[in-house]
């Protein structure tokens, strides 16, 4: 089925470069790929065009299909097709790498417009091509490498039926209300700043707080089973990452730094072979093991300024990372215990439901890969055998593994219906391999070790990302970075208002007061578009109860806008401290 949409949004590609090539018949085109939930094509254009010109593109579109019968498939010669392309260097580029590669070269033509593509279309395309829309225009690398020119890339969407156009449509609309990138800011959890650099956050102290609450949950559930805290240091040699192979596979990746001793370091992008020197620092007998490392510490990448995006692609990522270095016989019990911290934090944090994916290596290209083909099988079988003995669904995924093992990649799923891949638990028994590491076995020998390596949130910049977006900004009550909000109804209340605050405050409520002059509306308005669970509001009959029985009393207002009544103070901070511990959403 996917591949059947795959082929449809391959062909509106088609289209839209059909269309465009029409309208503005000097374009260089470029590639146009069918991606998940829609496609694009990459264009160079003589003059600049803007989203004012994609519903003429669209029409266009529209009038084209029509005459649109099929896919007509044409096999060429490397001459020939270089004949055809004389006048597109992206083409011409991919023609020289497709022969290089042995693959035969084909274009496919439906009504005038013929290109340069491997197949995949659909068969009557007048009839099957009818519910598209194009969405955006961004800009985007040749080939992703800054180095190349910057081409003009025109996304849109395409579904077998108008119903589904219309459901996604709706749903990118509501994503975008919720697009952290303008949430984050407007709620004041963090910012960026040209003068730090693109790709850089800047944390407010909400943001902190958040960011802080999810990790102290994080660390919480890993000391309950004998975590220990480590800290690195976030520069490292260059042979730290030559014995790990990070060197080789990231190079281009790094931040280097040369000291004036012409020593050449790098700015961490990973924290395991850091971690693999502190296992290393002294002999451990297999009575000591497993050894259970835990840090949550930024590393760095060069990413290219094309692809940074909000918080979901930035340049410093905060991993709340963790290894454990163990026996062969433990390593089955390790892995599954991590498991039981993953769904202990989704549960907590408002993804109870998640979905597996065992990431395997690509058997036809293992040179991306450490280690030997045995050693992976090894590997793979293990976690394997893990998702089988806890009786979860999952799907393979060959070629999503990482340079160094396999591993289980855990799914969550949005409260729009998008799925992000979060936490991992990966198997590696190749970084013990290169760096030597061992412990003494019970006949005194020295023993290979195997790595586990396990990150719950991943990167905290992403995974706050995807929160914020799932809540839309309104937090459950133990995430939110202000729980309440007093307002007193005028200033003839301040005092009362004050002390209901400090009393929420000693109870170690995050409360803010409002003594501001505003109105009472124009306060409820502000607290409600800050997605304060609570406002607590204080008046004349607050003050009359107060003074008739010496009870604190508050009127309870949500931030859907319900209004609970008029409860003492002492059982609304119950029923908050009750919520709180549950971690209630």
């Amino acid at each position: 089925m996917q591949q059947n949409v795959d082929n449809l949004r391959h062909s509106a590609a088609h289209l839209l470069a059909a269309a465009v090539m029409q309208l503005w018949p000097g374009t260089l085109r470029a590639i146009g790929p069918a991606i998940e939930d829609g496609f694009y094509f990459d264009f160079e254009f003589e003059t600049p065009i803007s989203e004012t010109d994609l519903p003429v593109i669209e029409k266009k579109m529209h009038e084209l299909v029509s005459s649109w019968q099929s896919f007509e498939r044409f096999e060429l010669s490397k001459e020939e097709a270089l004949e055809e392309y004389k006048d597109n260097p992206y083409k011409q580029e991919l023609i020289e790498e497709f022969s290089k590669e042995g693959q035969s070269l084909t274009v496919y033509q439906s009504g005038d417009y013929r290109d340069l593509c491997r197949g995949g279309h659909i068969d009557h395309p007048s009839k099957e091509l009818k519910h598209f829309k194009l969405l955006s225009i961004a800009g985007a690398y040749w080939r992703g490498s800054e180095k190349n020119n910057m081409l003009t890339r025109i996304y849109g969407t395409c579904f077998p039926t108008k119903d589904e156009l219309q459901k996604y449509l709706i749903r990118i609309e509501e994503a975008k209300k919720r697009d952290h990138k303008i949430l984050g800011p407007k709620l004041d959890l963090f910012t960026f700043s040209d003068k730090v650099g693109k790709g850089l956050p800047l944390w407010t102290p909400r943001g902190t707080l958040i960011r802080n609450l999810l990790d102290d949950f994080v660390w919480e559930l890993r000391r309950t089973i004998g975590y220990a805290k480590v800290e690195i240091p976030h520069i490292t040699k260059k042979d730290l990452y030559e014995t790990s192979g990070h060197w080789e596979k990231f190079k281009e990746e790094l931040f280097r730094i040369t000291t004036r001793e012409g020593h050449e370091f790098a700015m961490k992008p990973m924290n395991c072979p850091h971690h693999t020197q502190i296992f290393d620092r002294k002999p451990h007998s297999y009575r000591e093991m497993p050894q259970r490392y835990a840090t949550t510490t930024m590393v760095y990448r060069d990413e290219q300024s094309g692809e940074l995006a909000g918080l979901s692609r930035v340049r410093c990522i905060t991993q709340d990372d963790a290894h454990v270095f163990c026996r062969e016989s433990q390593v089955e019990h390790e892995a599954l215990a991590i498991w039981d911290i993953i769904e202990a934090f989704y549960r907590g944090t408002g993804f109870p439901q998640l979905s597996y994916r065992l990431s395997l290596h690509d058997p036809d290209h293992f040179e991306k890969y450490l280690g030997t083909r045995e050693v992976w099988a090894n590997a793979e079988s293990q976690l394997r055998n893990m998702l089988t003995e806890r009786g979860v669904a999952y799907v393979e995924a060959v070629g999503e593994a990482a340079f160094y093992g396999p591993k289980i990649d855990f799914i969550s799923k949005d409260s729009l219906g998008r799925q992000w891949q979060v936490a991992t638990i990966q198997i590696d028994r190749n970084m013990p391999e290169r760096f030597n590491l061992s412990c003494i076995n019970e006949q005194g020998e020295h023993e290979r070790v195997v790595m586990i390596h396990a990150a719950i949130m991943g990167s905290i910049e992403r995974f706050m990302s995807i929160l914020i977006e799932h809540f839309a900004g309104a937090f459950p009550l133990w995430l939110a970075p202000v729980q309440v909000a007093v307002v007193p109804v005028g200033n003839n209340f301040d005092d009362l208002s004050q002390e209901v605050h400090l009393a929420l405050r000693q109870e170690g409520m995050r409360s803010e007061l409002d003594v501001s002059n505003k109105t009472l509306s124009a306060k409820i308005r502000d607290w409600t578009l800050q997605k304060v669970p609570y406002l607590c509001i204080i008046g004349g009959k607050e003050q009359e109860k107060r003074s008739t029985d010496g009870t604190l009393y508050v009127s309870i207002r949500t931030r859907e806008g319900k209004d609970l009544g008029m409860v003492p103070l002492s059982e609304f901070m119950n029923k908050l401290r009750i919520a709180i511990e549950k971690k209630s959403i």
